[in-house]
């Protein structure tokens, strides 16, 4: 954990510049504007959610428990029929308080910089050139922003669009948190 002690101030400052860049993405920048649309009959599914009150949680329709009755002449009947989906549920109050996830935003890309930080400190050392320390901390920075979601594309069908989307974000994430890095590394 030595690395901790040469590198904290990369680590804390890098996951405060993530932050601000991915709250720009998010805020400001027009390219995830239209990652999300509404439903043509919200009310409708407002209400028939509402009737079935679901717990926070993930839910996934149709369903059915048992892997046997997934391969069903019924249960194949359903999935063509549609519609096909998953469900997020998360707690009303949530959305109306972002301070919690933006807490545990900064606490990820904290996160995210203590392992590029540990990844650098192993692969290079003290008084690494520039582009050598911009190259590791920005690949990894890039992998672990830009890579994690990929199997929500594969899994749960989330738009390969939408992914394509976030790898740019990534990419911008892994090269400030790069250049801070580079800036900031033990000479």
């Amino acid at each position: 954990m030595e690395f901790v002690g040469q590198l904290w101030l990369p680590i804390i400052l890098s996951g405060v510049i993530v932050f601000i860049a991915s709250a720009l993405a998010w805020t400001v920048l027009p390219h995830h504007k239209k990652e999300w649309a509404g439903l043509k009959d919200e009310a409708g599914v407002l209400e028939a959610v509402r009737k079935s009150a679901p717990a926070p949680g993930l839910y996934m329709f149709p369903w059915a428990d048992d892997p046997k009755e997934r391969q069903s002449d019924a249960m194949k009947k359903r999935y063509a029929e549609g519609p096909v989906g998953y469900l997020t549920m998360v707690p009303g109050s949530a959305m109306l308080s972002m301070g919690g996830m933006m807490v545990k935003s900064m606490v990820f890309n904290i996160v995210v910089a203590f392992f590029a930080a540990y990844v650098a400190h192993h692969a290079l050392a003290s008084g690494a050139e520039y582009l050598k320390v911009f190259r590791v901390v920005g690949t990894v920075g890039f992998m672990a922003y830009g890579f994690g979601t990929v199997p929500d594309s594969i899994w749960f069908g989330k738009p390969w669009k939408s992914w394509f989307l976030h790898a740019g974000d990534s990419l911008v994430y892994g090269l400030l948190m790069a250049g801070t890095f580079g800036w900031l590394w033990p000479r």
